[in-house]
């Protein structure tokens, strides 16, 4: 039985895979493709929302 090894991604990286998640590509297959889990990927959406972390146009409020 192989042990799953708990990978860190750079900014970079969640940041190129919120992208294809925004212009549209299934969520299934971003994950299917890069062997990431749903809710590492949930977390990214989640994040690059709420802290705009990701995308400085992100970071006004919607107030």
């Amino acid at each position: 039985m192989t042990k799953k090894v708990r990978r860190t991604f750079t900014e970079e990286f969640k940041q190129q895979i919120v992208q294809l998640y925004q212009n549209g590509k299934p969520r299934k297959d971003i994950i299917r493709e890069y062997e990431l889990t749903p809710s590492s990927l949930d977390k990214w959406i989640n994040q690059s929302k709420s802290s705009g972390s990701f995308k400085e146009k992100d970071n006004l409020s919607p107030e």
